[in-house]
Order: C-alpha cells, then structure tokens, then sequence
C-alpha cells in the first residue's frame, strides 16, 4: 500500500446500492456479481481500518433498518417506494425518495462523517452525485454494466436499455471524481463511448474469494449433486437472461449429442441459476428450449448457491460455460478457474482478462452453436487437453485476490480525493 494511501485512507466510507443488496443471494434477480463485489470490498476495506455503510433499498417489510454485514460494515436499508413490484427500470421514480432517505442519516451525524462516497451502477451514480455536493466528498463510481456497450451487445430478442441510463450513465461519468473500471476494455468503453476523462479511470479488477474457491475432491463433489463419479458434466452459473445466453449452452448441447450419439449415456448439464431481467418475462424459457432441443433428459435446473455449495458445482464440472454477450469481467469464470476447472467463455467484455485463452480455458468468438459445439466438445472429449488447461486454472485465478482489489481501490479513493480537492481550489480562485 502507497504511503499516499495510507495519509488520505478514508475513516468512512458511505457505499450506494440502491438496486440490489449485498445481503441478497446472487443468481436471481438483479442481484449478481456486483453484489459480491461490493460485499467483498466492504469487507476488506473494514479490515484495512474504513468503516463501511451500504445504503441499499428495503424491498421487504421485514428487512430491518440496519443490518451487520460483517464488523466494521452496516447494511441500511432505506424505504423508497413499495417494498415489492418494482423492476430496474422503475427504479428511476425512487431516487429522489432514495436519496432524501440517505441523506437523512447523513445529518444526524456531524458535518463530515463521511469521508467518501462510491456509487455502483447507474442509479447509485445519481444519488451519489447529489451526496458528493451536499455533503462536499469525493465521489468514485463503479458502472460495472454500461448502457453504450450492452446496447451493442444484445442478444436476439432482448430489450435495449432506455435512454434515460444512458443519460443517466454521461452525466455521472461527468461528475464522478474517480471511474473505477474492472479492465482496460471497460476503461477504453468509458474514454471512448461517454468522453471520461482518461486521468479520472482507474482500472482495477475484481478478486475472487481464494480461500472458499479452492480445488477439491470432484469425487465428493458429485457426490454431493448427485452426479455419477463417471459423468461428462457441463455447467452454467448466473442469472437466467437472455445477456447470459445460457441458451447457447443448451443448443451447442444438442450439437454435441447429434454428433456424439453415445455421449447422452453420461452427459448432464446443470443450469444453475433464477430468472433475472428481460428473462423475468418468460421464467420457463430456457426449460421450454431444452424440451423443443429433446435433451431435458441431461440438463439438470438447480437454484442459484453460494460459499461452499457453489464450489461443490465448480469443482464436479469438467468445464464451465459463460457464453454471455457481455460481461464487465465475468467473476463466475474466475470462481471456477480458482477450484480447478477449465472455462470455455465468449470473446467479449472483460472475459479475455478472466480467462487465459488456451492457458486456463478457451475463448470463443461470437455465439454460433457450432463454434461452442467444438469448443465444449474439444475440452471434455480431449482427456489431455482438458488436462493441460485445468493445469492453468489455479495459477491464473491466483492473480486476483479482493485483498489486491481493495487495496487499489484505497488508491483510487485517494486519487479521488485529490481531484476533488482540487477543483475546490480552483473553484476558490475563480470565484
């Protein structure tokens, strides 16, 4: 850690969530991979000495007003809006009943209680914005997903996102003091499609948690999910959405069986997950799609997991498919890669950075169901292969660490700081 860091490490830290909680269980809903992000960071900023509260909407009467994360690191829950019925993009109506909630517990403190304020995804952007210039604080913002790029990116059928993220989105990579972006891609994404200012984005990775996500006993493993120990086992783990594209995982399946009759003796493919976003619409899409391909007979629906049970799933694969359309980074990938198992994923987003192509796991370009009936089919067909990149799984996942993320994450904190300091000064001269 720079001494920079450690002069201007903020002693709090007010974190916005709006949309999704922390507490809830990724896999379902809207809550994913940012809610582990932000669990995880808190968690280390805390043990690194910043106090850390997570201000998130209630979407439940029984949820209390605060709640402990872990020591050092509270939960609010503010009520904006009905607890149940709302969606992502009704969630634009709530902000400023969000915002007034936040901004309440803000002045029942002493002036300056909070040291900095990090927003993540837009809508967190916009009430994030608001706190930096009442409570006169850095503001550091993580997009995670950016409207430009998934609009780019759809899949077929999917819904765009409206135009009001997208503004919504310009506006606080204009006010933000600090752009964390997850890779050089996403980092390129912001300076290129929203005009960031270079020197305003820091580009930091995400971790993986390297203590639960560890190589293990497969045996046990499938075991445990009820797998024969002799099984071809191919997985999935995410949200059932169409940006997800577990359908591609389903169709290259069918390929695989029409080219590899005898495989449908010992293939099973488990789809582990809830319906989220746009995929809300048709909760049972993706079971209709495996009837219609006639493989229900190996594909294996099981709810969304965390901590242990979801690395029981990791380790009983002999590979994991991300075939998103686009991802910030893909953290399911490198939880896999971390218990020893080779990731085949498509080529975009911040993929290429979680998955060392022909290393720890294959790339794919584009989204054909040939193309990822050969890549599937390389890897769990191929002994050697399969092997040789598994060997290249805990060494790759090794490189990030939240310990790491956090600590550039203090960096940037500081940066923050003093770029908001001096544009205060700026402001003082050209008053």
């Amino acid at each position: 850690m720079t001494s920079r860091t450690l002069r201007m490490r903020p002693r709090r830290a007010a974190v916005f969530s709006l949309h999704t909680s922390p507490l809830e269980q990724p896999g379902t809903g809207d809550a994913g991979g940012m809610n582990v992000y932000i669990a995880q960071t808190a968690r280390q900023l805390a043990e690194f000495g910043t106090e850390v509260e997570i201000f998130t909407r209630a979407t439940s009467s029984d949820v209390p007003p605060i709640a402990e994360l872990a020591p050092g690191v509270l939960v609010r829950n503010v009520v904006a809006g009905p607890f149940e019925g709302l969606d992502k993009n009704e969630l634009p109506s709530q902000l400023c009943a969000f915002a007034a909630g936040a901004l309440r517990v803000e002045a029942r403190h002493e002036p300056g209680y909070y040291d900095i304020v990090h927003s993540h995804y837009w809508l967190s952007g916009q009430v994030g914005w608001l706190a930096r210039e009442r409570w006169g604080v850095p503001l550091v913002h993580t997009a995670h997903t950016l409207a430009k790029v998934k609009n780019a990116n759809l899949a077929e059928g999917d819904t765009p996102e409206p135009r009001v993220r997208v503004l919504g989105e310009e506006q606080v990579v204009h006010e933000a003091d600090v752009l964390v972006a997850n890779t050089e891609f996403e980092a390129a994404d912001l300076i290129n499609r929203y005009d960031a200012d270079p020197a305003s984005v820091a580009t930091i990775p995400p971790g993986v948690d390297l203590d639960v996500f560890t190589p293990g006993d497969r045996a046990a493993a499938r075991a445990e999910l009820d797998l024969p120990e002799d099984a071809v086992a191919l997985a999935f783990v995410g949200r059932i959405q169409p940006l997800k594209a577990p359908d591609v995982l389903l169709r290259a399946t069918a390929e695989l069986l029409a080219r590899h009759p005898e495989l449908r003796e010992r293939l099973v493919v488990l789809v582990v997950g809830g319906p989220s976003g746009s995929g809300l619409e048709r909760p049972r899409a993706l079971q209709e799609l495996a009837a219609e391909l006639g493989i229900t007979d190996v594909v294996r629906f099981l709810p969304p997991r965390s901590g242990s049970a979801l690395a029981a799933v990791y380790r009983a694969a002999d590979v994991i498919a991300v075939p998103s359309h686009n991802e910030s980074f893909g953290l399911v990938a490198l939880e896999a890669q971390a218990c020893g198992t080779p990731v085949v994923a498509a080529a975009v987003g911040g993929l290429p950075v979680a998955v060392d192509d022909g290393v720890s796991g294959l790339l794919v370009d584009g989204h054909r169901t040939e193309q990822w009936a050969d890549a599937l089919g390389s890897v769990v067909l191929d002994p050697q292969l399969r092997a040789r990149l598994a060997a290249g799984t805990t060494a790759h996942a090794a490189q990030f660490s939240w310990r790491s993320t956090t600590e550039a994450l203090l960096d940037a904190y500081a940066q923050a700081k003093m770029a908001f300091h001096a544009q205060l000064r700026i402001q003082e001269v050209t008053a």
